[in-house]
């Protein structure tokens, strides 16, 4: 199973991702067991299934 570590701004800040939803300036990720985080002002820059990384940049107001 292809399990993501999520990056923002060059720091892992979630680990185990198998879920990412965006919706608007709102980013929500969740592990296999259901833990979920969302990362506010957010958007999905890049999804790396070969290095299992996905990115976070930070939407300007």
């Amino acid at each position: 199973m292809c399990e993501f570590t999520v990056f923002k701004k060059g720091e892992a800040v979630f680990k185990g991702a198998v879920y990412a939803k965006s919706d608007g300036s709102k980013v929500t990720v969740k592990d296999i067991l259901g833990v979920s985080k969302t990362f506010e002002n957010c958007a999905i820059k890049e999804v790396d299934v070969r290095s299992e990384r996905l990115i976070l940049q930070t939407i300007k107001k």
